[in-house]
């Protein structure tokens, strides 16, 4: 499994928020400090364009309705901007070791992303969504899926 060394960054992204972090003590005890956060400018629904069921004409008569295409759009166009930032900072050497966390989706479109370069930093994914996670939460689910190298 992959050590998370001290001065590992660690992405944790969906479509609309991304967590920037690096991992500031070693591999046996990580401390993860944000170094940035970014959100998505688009707004999460609007009332006329959510998923899910309206009314139709007849009695008693729903339809279902798809998630809107301009937010998939609007999310794909966010996972751009996050390996747009990754890029520029590997390039540059702002970080050696990068551990991707997302949804298998989010991971999907990032990797298509990301430069041969940046591509090579990357030690580890772990395929779950923890946006909206607290610090402790974070570290504990990292700990449990990147058990140290020995």
């Amino acid at each position: 499994m992959v050590a998370l060394t001290q001065g590992t960054w660690i992405v944790i992204a969906d479509g609309e928020k991304a967590l920037f972090m690096e991992n500031i003590t070693d591999a046996e005890d990580p401390n993860l400090v944000v170094v940035s956060v970014e959100e998505s400018d688009v707004p999460n629904a609007r009332p006329s364009d959510r998923a899910g069921r309206r009314s139709d004409n007849g009695p008693n008569q729903k339809s279902a309705v798809e998630e809107p295409k301009w937010k998939s759009q609007a999310k794909s166009l966010f996972v751009q901007d996050v390996a747009n930032l990754l890029n520029r900072k590997g390039l540059k050497g702002a970080y050696k070791r990068l551990v991707l966390v997302a949804s298998p989706h989010v991971l999907g479109l990032l990797r298509r992303r990301l430069h041969s370069e940046v591509l090579r930093k990357v030690v580890a994914e772990v395929d779950k969504t923890l946006t909206n996670h607290p610090l402790n939460k974070v570290e504990q689910v990292l700990i449990s899926r990147l058990k140290p190298a020995s």
